[in-house]
């Protein structure tokens, strides 16, 4: 177990990273959304490029990000129910949800959005419309997003498996979730 809570260590280190990154590609969404108003507006021109990379940003962010929220624990859940139960059952729920839910889902993803990235990276796949970008980056973003979630969702079965057996203290009490 000392070996699976250093690897989770590491995963949550790579996650906090990334995430913390990664989340500043909301304030260069935003610029690049000002900026295309802005042109449009002054200059009554506009790009489709700029548009979709306004898109790219987002997904970035939500896929990408996914994985730090659920580190930090501010991923949904009902909590008029699972603010009524114990601590062992609040973690047991979110065992249960992990294994048979939320692994099974990243793994279809990750599985599924391989050959559909793929064949975008191997045919360089362009947006089909005028100035648009290239797709493959943007699929490429799947791919990423839901291999974190994975690694950050073993990571999370560790830490309350681990909390469960006392091993560790809880991590989780400080969100106030749990």
């Amino acid at each position: 177990m000392d070996f699976l809570l250093a690897l989770s260590r590491g995963v949550d280190r790579i996650t906090t990273v990334i995430g913390k990154s990664v989340s500043w590609l909301v304030l260069v969404a935003v610029l690049v959304s000002a900026i295309n108003a802005t042109v449009r507006f002054v200059f009554d021109r506009s790009s489709n490029g700029w548009l979709e990379l306004q898109w790219y940003l987002f997904g970035a962010v939500f896929l990408v990000c996914a994985a730090y929220t659920l580190l930090n624990n501010e991923h949904i859940r009902i909590d008029i129910v699972s603010g009524r139960l114990s601590k062992k059952s609040q973690h047991m729920i979110d065992v249960i949800g992990h294994v048979f839910f939320l692994l099974p889902l990243c793994a279809i993803m990750l599985y599924e959005a391989w050959p559909y990235f793929m064949r975008s990276w191997l045919e360089n796949e362009q947006s089909s419309n005028a100035g648009g970008l290239v797709r493959w980056p943007a699929k490429a973003l799947i791919l990423l997003g839901f291999g974190l979630l994975f690694a950050q969702c073993l990571s999370e079965l560790v830490k309350r498996i681990a909390v469960m057996q006392g091993r560790i203290p809880d991590p989780y009490k400080k969100s106030g979730a749990h």
